[in-house]
């Protein structure tokens, strides 16, 4: 796995883990580095921190998107996964939009459904174009 794809990783079980625990991803990765648990690629809070930032757009495009899906029907990692996918996708210039699908896919194949990937492939694919 890339150095951004462990990066990825480690977001997705900061936000993960923070909706779990019902708290914020911001004290999740505050807690993190209190604890010495920081992220050690820069990436991982680059992800926490845009997805935090742009989260009400995010999930408004994400509601939009999901033809027939709310949010909270989502599994609970398809749609954190979503956020990082979005989050790439529209605010992260250096990552082609291909590269932000594919790794999306990637994490949710391993720790998601078996229809997950393409779930995600069909819901980022339709931002990619409305974006485009």
């Amino acid at each position: 796995m890339s150095a951004r794809g462990k990066a990825r990783k480690r977001a997705l079980d900061l936000l993960f883990a923070s909706e779990l625990r019902g708290e914020s991803a911001r004290d999740a990765l505050d807690r993190a580095i209190e604890d010495g648990e920081a992220p050690t690629n820069p990436y991982t809070t680059t992800l926490v921190l845009g997805v935090i930032e742009h989260a009400q757009e995010i999930d408004a495009l994400l509601a939009d998107s999901a033809q027939g899906w709310t949010l909270e029907r989502m599994p609970a990692v398809d749609r954190n996964v979503l956020r990082l996918g979005v989050y790439e996708l529209l605010y992260v210039d250096d990552i082609p939009d291909a590269v932000a699908i594919t790794e999306a896919m990637n994490l949710v194949r391993d720790l998601s459904t078996d229809e997950s990937p393409a779930f995600v492939n069909g819901v980022l694919g339709a931002i990619q174009r409305k974006s485009a």
